[in-house]
């Protein structure tokens, strides 16, 4: 997928994310947190390939991660995701102060990356060091991005045009299930 899909993406998984209560911090997050924050960490994964948008900007950072992990290796894990949410959680990072919401949504961003690229025929080695690749192949970058950028667009019109009451499907089947009388 290419950096605007990706960025597109992001934007979209982020409405979904507040909308469907996915933590208590996006609920009651600002969407002047929320979407910055999903931006700025929906790139990161191709830090792992110097030719990406990220790459050629960092290639000090990018070079190394290529020849240690390859493109699409550790990055594209949710190992990663696991690293840098305990790498937030160290003591040295309290200086930065990062507000929950916006922490949130970097997760989800970073998270949108991987979700994205699963839509490719490459898939993603979401449980890596394991070579499994998950993969859902809707999207072929060989057709060129016409239909990513449009697949991408028509997600965030139905994530702005989708209505959510906030419950999930469980709970609300839990709850018909008791209030069913025989």
């Amino acid at each position: 997928m290419t950096a605007e899909g990706h960025l597109i993406f992001s934007v979209a998984c982020a409405i979904f994310a507040k909308k469907a209560g996915l933590t208590p911090e996006l609920t009651q997050g600002d969407w002047w947190h929320i979407i910055p924050g999903a931006l700025l960490t929906s790139l990161l994964p191709d830090i792992d390939h110097p030719r990406s948008v990220l790459g050629q900007r960092l290639k000090w950072i990018s070079a190394p991660i290529a020849r240690i992990f390859g493109h699409r290796g550790f990055t594209h894990s949710l190992l990663a995701i696991l690293g840098g949410i305990a790498l937030f959680q160290l003591e040295i990072p309290r200086s930065w102060f990062i507000p929950p919401d916006v922490m949130h949504a970097m997760i989800v961003g970073y998270f949108s990356h991987l979700l994205a690229d699963m839509l490719t025929p490459a898939g993603v080695p979401l449980l890596w060091p394991c070579r499994w690749r998950f993969r859902l192949p809707l999207l072929n970058s060989q057709k060129g991005n016409q239909l990513e950028r449009v697949f991408c667009v028509l997600l965030v019109c139905y994530a702005v045009y989708w209505q959510s009451d906030r419950s999930f499907p469980v709970q609300s089947y839990v709850e018909q299930l008791k209030s069913f009388k025989l």
